[in-house]
């Protein structure tokens, strides 16, 4: 399994403070972004993923155009989204965007596709939420034919309709990879399997071996359609620093008030250090710690689902730049290559 996990970064571009905690504006927090896809090009790490959202407290409504940005400034890491949320936008433009990024990357895009866990962009656009579950499933049904690079043609309700429609650019190796985000519902999880789609699983919460029987299910369901097995990812929060000590510490302000920021608008209760601790404990969804911690977390992770990409989802909440830099460096350098040889 060595040899085929990838170990990659994802961000969100979370609006952050200084090092003084003062907030930065969104136009500065884009450029760090691109200081730290930079770094994480040098270190040698495989992916660097960018979300999509569209409020205050995170920067980035446009992840083409920062990946566009990083792909001028970098010359082999991957680059994707995040996810892109399919479901608010047109899926010929996703794979035109898309196309166009892998060509300025020489062949170096990937699109995660999913619903995401935000519903701004629905009324920003003009969508009904009661259409939530349709507008994925077409449009999904829709970019999956897109992915063929081949006249398409396809109708539905929520889109005009394509007959034999040529879409541009074509991708120079005629295939744009694309993976189905999922945030643990098995309806999600068979979607990926009937389309053949590799899976990246979100683990923001709970015990990571509780995704077992979703893994086991996009596995039996691709068996039974008789196709032969896909990548499967996960995307997972989490800090590095020296000790575990420094790492929660430095992190728990920062991800508490994301937290509570969030949880105001959701009916969440505000997030305790107990609770923290228990995300950040061996058993929760936090990869928080020393390097040989977050190593350890990741492999057993790794081993447990099978996987062959690990994300981590670096930055977090108002988490300094200086902070995510420093912590960047820890993970290429020390816990990549610590993971890789826990997994022989």
């Amino acid at each position: 399994m060595s040899q085929l996990l990838e170990m990659g970064l994802d961000t969100f571009g979370d609006v952050t403070v200084d090092e003084q905690g003062t907030p930065l504006p969104q136009h500065q927090v884009l450029r760090n972004m691109v200081a730290e896809a930079e770094l994480a090009d040098r270190l040698g790490l495989d992916f660097f993923g960018v979300g999509e959202h569209h409020r205050d407290d995170f920067a980035v409504s446009a992840p083409e155009v920062v990946l566009a940005a990083i792909a001028g400034r970098t010359s082999r890491i991957r680059l994707g989204s995040a996810v892109t949320v399919l479901s608010s936008d047109d899926p010929v433009r996703v794979f035109e965007r898309f196309a166009t990024l892998d060509a300025l990357s020489n062949g170096r895009a990937e699109v995660i596709v999913g619903r995401g866990s935000f519903t701004e962009s629905f009324p920003l656009f003009g969508f009904k939420l009661e259409q939530y579950e349709l507008l994925f499933e077409e449009r999904m049904a829709l970019f999956v034919e897109l992915l063929k690079e081949g006249p398409t043609t396809w109708s539905g309700q929520t889109r005009a309709p394509l007959k034999d429609q040529r879409v541009y650019p074509a991708t120079a190796h005629g295939q744009l990879k694309t993976w189905v985000a999922v945030g643990g519902t098995p309806k999600s999880v068979l979607r990926a399997a009937h389309y053949g789609l590799p899976l990246m699983v979100a683990i923001i919460g709970g015990d990571p071996m509780g995704f077992k029987p979703l893994v086991q299910l996009y596995n039996s369901a691709l068996a039974e359609q008789g196709k032969g097995p896909l990548p499967i990812g996960v995307h997972s929060p989490g800090y590095v620093a020296a000790t575990d000590e420094q790492a929660r510490e430095e992190l728990f302000p920062h991800y508490a008030a994301m937290h509570t920021r969030i949880g105001r608008e959701r009916g969440w209760p505000p997030l305790s250090r107990a609770a923290f601790d228990q995300l950040a404990g061996p058993n929760g969804a936090l990869c928080v710690g020393a390097p040989e911690t977050v190593a350890q977390k990741i492999a057993g992770t790794a081993k447990a689902l099978g996987l062959s990409r690990f994300d981590l989802k670096y930055s977090a909440g108002t988490l300094p730049h200086e902070r995510m830099m420093a912590g960047i460096e820890l993970y290429a350098t020390q816990v990549v290559p610590r993971v890789r040889e826990l997994l022989g």
